[in-house]
């Protein structure tokens, strides 16, 4: 799987771009807010309608007018495919494959598979459980349909159960229509979390033996999945902590709450007791691992989004990072170029960034 070209129009500080990639390593290089970035995050919409950083679609239309659009090509076990998505200031995004327009977003999934790694994944452990539920719901919305439906379906209903918990709050009688909404957030819920506790037994397949010969043989970790729940059923928790829910006017228990725990075979809690160094190791093992499951998952090879990451590794880990994604194309983000030369490191093509231009280096 290969991404072949991007074209922007009226994206961020594009006016207009016409990038053609190489299937093996490609790099942007160029000063900070010069349009590096937006790069990657455009080839991201082009996957999965959404930024990497959450960015509403009004705030990336370039100012001064009224649409954006992106257009990738793409090839995948030898056919092209064209991916339009065009983004909307006052309507929601038009999306077409091969120039048919298409109605559920969720139909653009699985045509091409991004794993992106930016300096803020590096932090995914020392931060709050929020940014390690959206890497495993980012995910496995590229890898499974079915999950994106169920979670879409999900935070509805959390979010329908939630306006209800705030009326209630004034309007007691409406307490006996919570239980029709319990019973779509029970059934959705279930669906997620078995979802989820599998996703976290094929990562920790992988994950144990990258992060050994991360830590030069030192440490190996595993990934268990944390419910707010406790041991409890979902469906018992709902009913125990109703009249807290009422109280607090929001949803205090269930897969939205959940999280992520990070252990060392020595039985450390990497997110509240590991050095930085330990945390910034384990999520590198993490994304690493990411890389491989998707490549188990799908029987292809993803595209790596790296955006200026390699700058926050030492030269170990910058290494072994390149070492692990020789068979698979990357596109690389980077402020020089000297990070590659001192490094064996082969590269296809180089690209100059400045001022929202591409220019061919090589």
């Amino acid at each position: 799987m290969v991404i072949k070209s991007l074209k922007l129009k009226n994206y961020r500080n594009y006016d207009l771009l016409d990038i053609t990639f190489d299937p093996g390593t490609n790099i942007l290089y160029g000063d900070n807010a010069q349009g590096k970035t937006n790069i990657l995050e455009a080839l991201y919409i082009s996957g999965t309608t959404k930024s990497h950083r959450g960015t509403k679609d009004r705030d990336i239309i370039q100012f001064g007018h009224e649409e954006s659009h992106i257009e990738t090509t793409v090839e995948k076990r030898g056919i092209n495919f064209q991916m339009d998505i065009h983004l909307k200031k006052k309507s929601p995004k038009g999306i077409a494959i091969d120039k048919i327009p298409i109605r559920r977003a969720s139909e653009l999934f699985g045509i091409v598979h991004f794993v992106f790694f930016s300096p803020e994944d590096l932090n995914i452990i020392k931060e709050g459980p929020a940014g390690r539920r959206r890497f495993i719901d980012l995910e496995l919305s590229q890898l499974d349909r079915i999950y994106l439906s169920n979670l879409s379906n999900y935070n509805r209903v959390v979010n329908q159960r939630n306006s209800l918990l705030k009326d209630i709050y004034g309007q007691k009688n409406l307490m006996e229509t919570l239980d029709i909404w319990d019973m779509q957030l029970v059934s959705y819920g279930n669906k997620i979390l078995e979802r989820r506790k599998e996703f976290i037994r094929q990562v920790n397949e992988i994950i144990s033996d990258i992060h050994f010969k991360l830590t030069g043989r030192k440490e190996r970790i595993s990934l268990s999945y944390e419910e707010s729940i406790g041991n409890m059923t979902f469906e018992d928790a709902l009913t125990k902590y109703r009249d807290r829910d009422i109280r607090m006017k929001s949803t205090t228990s269930g897969p939205h709450r959940d999280d992520i725990c990070f252990t060392t075979d020595k039985g450390l809690d990497i997110r509240k007791f590991g050095s930085q160094g330990q945390q910034r190791t384990a999520a590198l093992s993490l994304k690493l691992s990411e890389i491989e499951l998707v490549k188990r998952a799908i029987g292809d090879t993803p595209v790596l989004l790296l955006d200026d990451v390699l700058s926050e590794l030492d030269k170990h880990r910058q290494n072994y990072l390149l070492d692990s994604i020789h068979d698979i194309q990357t596109i690389i983000t980077c402020t020089g170029l000297d990070e590659f030369v001192n490094n064996r490191f082969s590269i296809n093509k180089i690209f100059h960034i400045k001022n929202g231009h591409a220019e061919n280096a090589n």
